[in-house]
C-alpha cells in the first residue's frame, strides 16, 4: 500500500475527527480508511489513534507523528504547486554574494536574462573577495571558489575549476622556474592579504596530503582582479584559478609550474544555509548558473 496515501489518510481522519467524516470528504467508505490506518500502525509498530463508532482519540505518539506528517504534506503541496506554476512564479528578493572579479564576469551579468521571465523577482549582489556570513548578514546564496564549507551549509558544484601557480614567460626567463614547493619562498609571490587569505599560504597536494606553503612578495592586495593583472604584467607568481587564466595559458601568455603538486579540484560552488525547504528563487538561480556554465564554449567566449 502507498505510504504517502496512508499518511495522508491519517492526517485527514485526525483533522476530520472521525472515519465517517473523512470518508465523506474523500468519497470512499470508512472501512477503506480504517484499513489504511491499520496498515500504517502495523508498519510503524505504534498505535496512532483509538477509534470507536462514536469517538476518535489520537494517541500521544500519534500526536507528535501527526505534526510531522502535516509538515511533510505541506512541503509536498508547495513542491507540486511550484512545479505546476513553473519558473515564472518565482518571486521575492534574492540576495547573492560572489567573489568580486568572478561575480563581475560570470554571475551578475547573467542576472538580466534570468530575470527576463520573472517579473516578481528582485536580485541584489554583493561582489567581494571576503567570505561573508550568510546567516548573520542575510544572504540567500553565496558563490564561492574552492575552500572548506561549513557543515551547516549546503554546497552545490556549479563548474569545475583548479588552482595553478603561474607566471609570464618573461618572469620565468628572468627569475627561473620553481621546481619544488620549497622553491616558492624564493620567488615574488602575489597573494591576497585578507584575513585568512593567501598570505597565510598556498595549498597543494603532496604524497596524498594537503600541505600549505607560506609565501610572500613585494606586493599583496585584497582584490583578485588586480592580482591577476600583476601576474599578467610579469611582476610575480600567482596562485590563480583556471577560470580566469586558462585562455592566457592556451595563448602562451602565462605558463604554469608545480602542476604535479596542484590540488585536484577547486570548484566553483553555490553555498546556502541548510534548511528543510530551499526557496525556489535559490534553486532556480543555481540551476540556471549550472546550465549556462555547461554550454559549449561558454568559458572561452567569456574570458
Amino acid at each position: 500500500m502507498d505510504r504517502f496515501k496512508q499518511i495522508e489518510t491519517f492526517v485527514r481522519v485526525a483533522d476530520a475527527g472521525s472515519l465517517a467524516a473523512a470518508a465523506l470528504e474523500e468519497g470512499v467508505s470508512p472501512v477503506i480508511l480504517g484499513r489504511r490506518i491499520d496498515a500504517l500502525e502495523k508498519r510503524l509498530g505504534v498505535k496512532l489513534m483509538y477509534r470507536s463508532t462514536r469517538r476518535l482519540v489520537v494517541s500521544e505518539d500519534g500526536a507528535s507523528f501527526l505534526e510531522r506528517c502535516r509538515g511533510l504534506l505541506t512541503e509536498w503541496g508547495q513542491a507540486e504547486n511550484e512545479l505546476t506554476a513553473g519558473r515564472r512564479s518565482v518571486s521575492g528578493h534574492l540576495i547573492v554574494s560572489a567573489p568580486a572579479a568572478y561575480g563581475r564576469k560570470h554571475v551578475a551579468p547573467l542576472a538580466p536574462a534570468f530575470l527576463k521571465d520573472k517579473p516578481g523577482l528582485q536580485m541584489s549582489f554583493n561582489l567581494t573577495d571576503r567570505v561573508v556570513d550568510l546567516v548573520r548578514e542575510g544572504y540567500d546564496l553565496s558563490i564561492r571558489i574552492g575552500g572548506a564549507v561549513d557543515p551547516n551549509f549546503v554546497a552545490v558544484k556549479l563548474a569545475s575549476n583548479r588552482r595553478v601557480v603561474c607566471g609570464t614567460p618573461g618572469y620565468f626567463e628572468k627569475h627561473g622556474r620553481p621546481k619544488t614547493l620549497e622553491d616558492l619562498p624564493g620567488h615574488n609571490c602575489l597573494a591576497f592579504n585578507l584575513q585568512g587569505g593567501q598570505n597565510r599560504g598556498w595549498y597543494f597536494r603532496r604524497n596524498g596530503k594537503i600541505v600549505t606553503v607560506r609565501v610572500g612578495g613585494a606586493l599583496d592586495c585584497n582584490d583578485g582582479e588586480l592580482l591577476h593583472r600583476w601576474v599578467s604584467e610579469g611582476l610575480g607568481l600567482g596562485w590563480r584559478s583556471t577560470w580566469e587564466v586558462q585562455q592566457q595559458i592556451a595563448r602562451g601568455e602565462l605558463e604554469t609550474v608545480l602542476d604535479d603538486y596542484a590540488l585536484p579540484d577547486y570548484d566553483i560552488l553555490a553555498v546556502y544555509p541548510q534548511q528543510r525547504y530551499v526557496p525556489a528563487k535559490v534553486r532556480y538561480f543555481i540551476d540556471y548558473l549550472k546550465e549556462v556554465y555547461s554550454r559549449p564554449g561558454y568559458w572561452s567566449e567569456n574570458e
